[in-house]
């Protein structure tokens, strides 16, 4: 009955997100802008998910809390979403060549899956994951 349609993000600078998503793998469908210019939403599609994203001329700053996975995940409500790849070594490969970040440590997690985080431009955690389970 259901499938996943897509998940909705708040972002500071759509360009900069644009360019940050579209290394990922993801490519902007849609783009639609407000008459007084106060908000700009961009849909981007991956395979058959949508990724929405809002931005505001005068956002409200995101919590503290999500600076660190340790305060980030206590606090109720989304706190990043996750990309599956068939290899984490060619993903955190494809990372780093991109300049995302400099380095990448690639665990082991308590649920049986290898994965790794990074952040957007705007601080929000996207998780890279390499789940090999049949579950």
């Amino acid at each position: 009955m259901f499938t996943f349609h897509h998940i909705s993000l708040s972002v500071t600078n759509i360009a900069n997100s644009l360019n940050f998503y579209e290394i990922l793998g993801f490519k902007e469908v849609l783009r639609w802008k407000a008459d007084d210019e106060s908000l700009e939403i961009a849909h981007l599609k991956l395979n058959n998910a949508y990724l929405e994203l809002f931005c505001y001329v005068q956002p409200h700053p995101a919590p503290s809390t999500m600076d660190s996975l340790e305060t980030d995940l206590k606090v109720i409500g989304t706190r990043h979403f996750g990309l599956k790849v068939k290899s984490i070594s060619e993903a955190k490969e494809h990372i780093i060549k991109n300049n995302i970040v400099d380095s990448i440590e690639v665990k082991h997690g308590k649920t049986g899956i290898d994965y790794f985080f990074i952040k957007d431009p705007d601080g929000i955690f996207v998780e890279i994951v390499q789940d090999d389970r049949n579950i």
